[in-house]
């Protein structure tokens, strides 16, 4: 990249250029700054961000006039030739070739878009478009179009089946809250449901679990149930706590 751009007071000394806030006329400098020999930018959102500069600046050059942009993110300044004269020994081709093929340079030496070119592109576009709509209509009768792919099964969860989810779903759920926890949950959630004709209309049932788990529906009431209920042999082995007072 070259070290060193002019600028032309043809330009930058007009009332055009001179009413632009100071932030979009900076931006017009560094971009000038840093485009090569034939006045393109590759990134130019790039350097608006580095300068500081904002969105708005970049725009407003653009809708005044001073960068042409191009649908790739390349732009071009567009009074790159009236500021700058570089010798042909000094002088390296762009390689922006497709979108420098996309202009002219008018009697003042500024670039202007090829309204030819823009007119071919805007066709070829046209075409591509309406050719995948005929390909789309051209199915014969004995053609179907394709299937889409089945969705995974859900499995009935609860003694009343009311949630339901897919085995990736399950699997996700023990991982995230434990088995333990998921069956508490599964349970609370699908007695709720049958308790009220899921009056809730409740349907994303692995949100809803999770949200049990993560807000405590039910939790107190499970406590109480396992303080109240009735205690087996295997509860009160030896080291379990409940019986001799905890481990001794």
């Amino acid at each position: 990249m070259a070290q060193r751009r002019m600028f032309s007071l043809e330009v930058c000394d007009t009332d055009n250029f001179l009413d632009l806030p100071v932030s979009s006329q900076a931006l017009y400098f560094h971009l000038g700054l840093r485009a090569d020999d034939c006045g393109f930018v590759g990134s130019p959102k790039k350097i608006t961000a580095m300068v500081n500069c904002s969105a708005d600046d970049l725009k407003l050059l653009i809708a005044k006039g001073y960068v042409i942009p191009f649908d790739s993110g390349v732009c071009v300044i567009r009074d790159w030739k009236v500021n700058n004269y570089i010798q042909k020994d000094r002088y390296h081709e762009t390689r922006y070739l497709a979108e420098k093929s996309m202009l002219i340079i008018g009697e003042n030496q500024s670039y202007s878009l090829d309204t030819a070119c823009i007119q071919l592109v805007s066709k070829m576009d046209t075409e591509v478009k309406l050719g995948k709509s005929e390909d789309s209509l051209e199915l014969g009768e004995g053609s179907t179009p394709a299937a889409k792919p089945p969705s995974p099964a859900r499995r009935k969860y609860g003694t009343y089946g009311w949630v339901r989810l897919t085995d990736d779903e399950h699997s996700r759920l023990e991982c995230d809250l434990g088995a333990v926890e998921l069956a508490r949950c599964i349970a609370y959630v699908d007695e709720s449901a049958q308790g009220n004709g899921n009056k809730n209309r409740w349907k994303d049932w692995n949100l809803v679990i999770r949200r049990c788990s993560r807000e405590g529906w039910g939790r107190n009431r499970a406590q109480m149930e396992d303080k109240n209920r009735l205690r087996t042999e295997s509860d009160y082995s030896v080291g379990s706590g409940d019986f001799f007072g905890g481990d001794s």
